[in-house]
């Protein structure tokens, strides 16, 4: 191979690797929201099926603020062990072609540069570190005004896919 090719494969590889590298760090990114959704149902019905649906899905109340009318749960989210190899077999594919590319260019190192696939688990590792942790849920309803046609709002901080979650199960409609 001339080195033309071979720069210009280093580069791109290496700049997918760059790629990899921060797709396996924002894995484990904070996607916490906190968006606005209405009911049609009154704040007495609406409550019990807030907490019992958070309770479902191993929440439990870690603060009320009657003030605010505003209750806080907290659960823990368990890392997937689907995304955990994923990111292994990722970073396994990822670490292999940097370093046979680098045998390549370098070719008495290849055994070293080979070795740089061993590396790949701990990529897995630290997303399983990361992911695992305290979620915290704040939820605010306002109740209806005396209008009785006026509909429930609902404040809601939250990961996003427990809100696309919640928003399903219950029927609740987004108010943006």
């Amino acid at each position: 191979m001339d080195t033309a090719t071979l720069a210009s494969t280093l580069l791109l590889t290496f700049l997918l690797s760059v790629g990899l590298f921060f797709f396996i760090r924002a894995s484990t990114k904070d996607r916490t929201k906190t968006t606005q959704l209405v009911c049609e149902q009154d704040e007495a019905t609406l409550m019990p099926q807030l907490r019992e649906y958070f309770q479902t899905r191993s929440y439990r109340v870690a603060a009320v603020d009657p003030i605010q009318n505003q209750v806080t749960f907290e659960g823990i989210v368990r890392p997937s062990w689907f995304l955990a190899v994923f990111l292994t077999v990722l970073a396994g594919i990822g670490l292999l072609c940097l370093s046979l590319v680098l045998s390549l260019i370098f070719p008495n190192l290849s055994t070293v540069f080979l070795g740089m696939v061993l590396l790949s688990p701990l990529s897995g590792v630290f997303y399983w570190y990361k992911a695992g942790k305290l979620e915290k849920v704040s939820l605010k309803v306002e109740a209806a005004q005396s209008n009785q046609h006026s509909p429930t709002q609902v404040t809601l901080t939250a990961h996003r896919d427990e809100i696309i979650e919640l928003q399903r199960t219950l029927g609740l409609k987004s108010s943006q």
